[in-house]
C-alpha cells in the first residue's frame, strides 16, 4: 500500500480526506494521510492546528518536514484558493486576466517551483472546501432541516458552469452564500457529511479542477 501525505488547512478537510478520498483511494492501493498545517509551534514541542495564515512560517515549513519521510509515494495539498496569505508563491505577480482556472494553475506551478521536490504534487481548492457541497443545493438543504429553501442558493449558482467557478468576493464565496441562506451550515459539521452523500463520482463530474487531482493520484497509484 503507497501512502501520500495531504497537508490540509482545516479539520473540514482532514475528514474529507479520511472519510470520502480515502474509501475511493483505498481500493487502488493508495493511502491518503491527512495532516492538518500547524498554526503554532511552542517550545514544548506541542503545537496548534488549523488554518493558514503565512505561507513561509506554515506550509513550507510542515511541506518540507513531510517530504523528509522517504516512506511516502508523494506529499500533496488541499488549501483553499481563497483567502491565500499575502506571502503565498505567485500571489504578488498574478495575473488578473484569463480565467478562475489560469489564475490557479499560475498559483500551482509557482508553489510547486518553489518546493522543487519530485515527490511534491500542488493541489489549490478553487474557490474553496465549500465548491464541493455547493455541487448539490439540494443535500444541503438535506443536511440542514428546517433552513429556508435552497431555491436561492440553486438559483445563485445556475449561471455556473462549475461551482468551482463561483468567485471568491468576502460576501460571495460559497461558504458565504451557502451561510447567508442557512445561518446553521457549520463547516466542519455538515461540509463532509454533505460531500459523502453527493458522493465522489458526482463531485468530479462538476469540478474540473478538483478532478484533475484526482486523476494525478489516480495515476500515481497506478504506477
Amino acid at each position: 500500500m503507497k501512502r501520500v501525505h495531504v497537508l490540509v488547512e482545516g479539520q473540514t478537510e482532514e475528514t474529507f480526506v479520511r472519510d470520502v478520498l480515502s474509501h475511493h483511494f483505498l481500493a487502488l492501493g493508495l493511502a491518503p494521510v491527512p495532516i492538518l498545517v500547524a498554526t503554532k509551534r511552542v517550545k514544548s514541542g506541542g503545537k496548534f492546528k488549523g488554518g493558514v495564515t503565512s505561507y513561509e512560517k506554515q506550509v513550507r515549513g510542515d511541506l518540507q518536514l513531510l517530504l523528509g519521510d522517504g516512506g511516502v509515494a508523494a506529499v500533496t495539498t488541499m488549501i483553499d484558493f481563497y483567502a491565500l496569505p499575502n506571502d503565498f508563491p505567485g500571489k504578488a505577480s498574478l495575473p488578473q486576466g484569463g480565467t478562475c482556472y489560469d489564475r490557479v494553475a499560475y498559483l500551482e506551478r509557482a508553489f510547486r517551483d518553489d518546493i522543487d521536490h519530485r515527490r511534491f504534487l500542488p493541489y489549490l481548492s478553487l474557490h474553496e472546501f465549500e465548491a464541493l457541497v455547493l455541487v448539490s443545493p439540494e443535500e444541503v438543504g438535506r443536511a440542514l432541516t428546517g433552513q429556508p429553501s435552497f431555491s436561492k442558493l440553486e438559483a445563485e449558482i445556475a449561471g455556473y458552469s462549475s461551482p468551482e467557478e463561483v468567485n471568491d468576493g468576502p460576501e460571495t464565496h460559497p461558504a458565504a452564500r451557502i451561510c447567508r441562506i442557512a445561518p446553521g451550515y457549520q463547516k466542519r459539521l455538515h461540509g463532509p457529511t454533505i460531500a459523502l452523500r453527493i458522493g465522489l463520482d458526482a463531485i468530479r463530474r462538476r469540478c474540473p479542477h478538483f478532478d484533475a487531482w484526482v486523476r494525478r493520484l489516480e495515476e500515481l497509484a497506478g504506477r
